[in-house]
């Protein structure tokens, strides 16, 4: 997957994944906004194939939505489809809106056909790039579009006003159907097949050429977004390095790198700075993935290059911008990560490890979605036979978590919740677990920021990690890769009432 970006005589800095700020009109603050999203679908050709997919407003990526912070944002979604819909804004706090924060059974029912729902929130303490997606099934693969947050009128960026901003979102196309794709996987037991499929950049697979315009030492502003399905991605423009300076809506310490890992769900925004030489040359912007399951090769070097790229986000905690760490917690979590097995049904082959079923799961409690909202079961005081509170706050039969697996492979199932006091202070260490074999996982926590404070490979030391844990300025995220035969520890405070994912 790539791109090529072209130089003019003269240097500019570009923001990638933004907006173009020079179009922008000038908004008064603390503004309510509105959106329309159709949810249509169209014909769509790539890869030499035309095929027709669900998008909102026909467009694919889907459209920017645009606010600054504090301003209000409502967006109706209608319906227009077979399929039932929910859109997730994806990073957005949510303060006291879970009702609009959009996991399907989770916080809402689905938009049935030819029904509509009004997303009503407002934007608090973020400003930078997070994206929206649909959330429900795999029809995320075409239905995602950027969000971008802009500083409250009359406020500046930490750093020097970019040239230009420019959106670059990362995604995958499916020749096929991709809701066939995850359908037969699930029925199966198998993985995902993905033999007709292609990374994308801005919803088109490479190679693709973009002109962007520059002037005289003028800064360009880029904004990244993972919209993958699964895969971690690298990232680099050649001949050039970045800037990052945010982080999931979070301002951070500028760094200057070669490459971007980014895992799905997270946003980056990075300064690029364009050569002040080669007149109309163009460069390549390439993106491949991070692979880290099962294969024939030894990634061991290249892990230790995601550990070292991965250390070097660290908040800003200045005056304006602090890093408000939990210092202490109240409450300890201890969640292993991986995969398992589940049973194959009667009469029916399973292409799972051993005739099973492939089953991800935590403390090994693979997910059963409900069939009514779990938040509308709390708020109706009606949660028998819908979900349960007792969620194992460590793994219920210990074993060396990336050594040999053990002989029972099989998860247990069930829509099992965790419950926090309000204003809790929570530490959460996850451990990914070689089951099945290692690799990186991404974690979203809905409704939540978290401050990364430690990662490390191998299993968990439980008396001497905690010493080397960064509780002075570590990144404030959204969603995390978990180490591949690794652990990462994270704090929060459970500041925001209500169900979360």
């Amino acid at each position: 997957m790539h791109r090529c970006v072209s130089s003019a005589a003269a240097t500019a800095v570009l923001l990638f994944g933004i907006l173009v700020l020079s179009l922008l009109p000038e908004f008064a603050s603390c503004m309510t906004r509105h959106y329309t999203f159709n949810i249509v679908q169209h014909n769509v050709t790539r890869l030499c194939t035309t095929k027709s997919i669900i998008s909102v407003n026909g467009k694919f990526p889907g459209p920017r939505l645009v606010a600054r912070e504090g301003d209000r944002v409502l967006v109706k979604v209608v319906n227009n489809v077979m399929n039932n819909v929910t859109i997730h804004w994806h990073g957005v706090r949510q303060l006291r809106s879970g009702w609009a924060d959009g996991p399907a059974y989770v916080t809402q029912c689905p938009i049935q056909t030819g029904q509509s729902y009004t997303y009503n929130f407002t934007i608090i303490g973020q400003r930078g790039t997070l994206f929206w997606h649909a959330h429900i099934s795999w029809l995320r693969a075409t239905l995602y579009g950027p969000i971008i947050i802009l500083p409250r009128r009359n406020e500046s960026y930490p750093f020097r006003k970019p040239y230009k901003e420019v959106p670059i979102i990362f995604g995958e196309w499916w020749n096929v159907d991709p809701e066939a794709v995850i359908n037969q996987a699930l029925q199966t037991g198998g993985g995902p097949n993905v033999s007709e499929h292609a990374y994308t950049i801005n919803g088109l697979p490479g190679p693709l050429y973009v002109q962007t315009e520059s002037e005289a030492r003028e800064d360009i502003y880029a904004s990244s977004n993972n919209a993958a399905m699964n895969d971690e991605l690298f990232f680099s423009i050649a001949n050039h390095t970045v800037t990052i300076v945010e982080a999931d809506a979070v301002y951070i310490k500028p760094f200057v790198t070669s490459m971007v890992l980014i895992t799905p769900g997270q946003t980056t925004n990075v300064l690029l700075r364009t050569k002040p030489y080669y007149p109309n040359a163009t460069f390549l912007m390439a993106a491949r993935p991070y692979f880290t399951g099962q294969g024939t090769f030894d990634n061991s070097t290249v892990a230790g290059l995601v550990a070292n790229f991965t250390k070097m986000f660290r908040s800003l905690n200045n005056p304006k911008y602090t890093a408000n760490v939990p210092q202490t917690v109240d409450k300890q979590f201890f969640f292993t990560v991986g995969l398992g097995s589940s049973p194959c049904p009667q009469n029916a082959t399973c292409q799972g490890p051993n005739g099973t079923k492939f089953a991800a799961s935590v403390n090994n409690v693979s997910f059963a979605l409900p069939t009514t909202a779990i938040l509308q079961a709390y708020f109706s005081k009606n949660s028998y036979g819908i979900y349960t509170t007792d969620f194992p706050s460590n793994p219920p039969n210990p074993f060396n978590y990336t050594g040999s697996p053990p002989n029972n492979t099989q998860v247990s199932n069930g829509t099992r919740a965790v419950v926090l006091p309000f204003n809790t202070s929570v530490e959460l260490v996850l451990q990914d677990t070689s089951i099945l074999g290692a690799e990186s996982h991404p974690l979203h926590l809905h409704g939540f920021n978290f401050f990364v404070v430690g990662e490390g490979f191998g299993n968990y030391d439980p008396n001497k990690d905690p010493a080397n844990f960064n509780l002075v300025d570590p990144v404030e995220r959204n969603t995390i890769g978990v180490p591949s035969g690794g652990w990462v520890a994270i704090r929060f405070l459970a500041d925001n009432p209500g169900a979360h994912k």
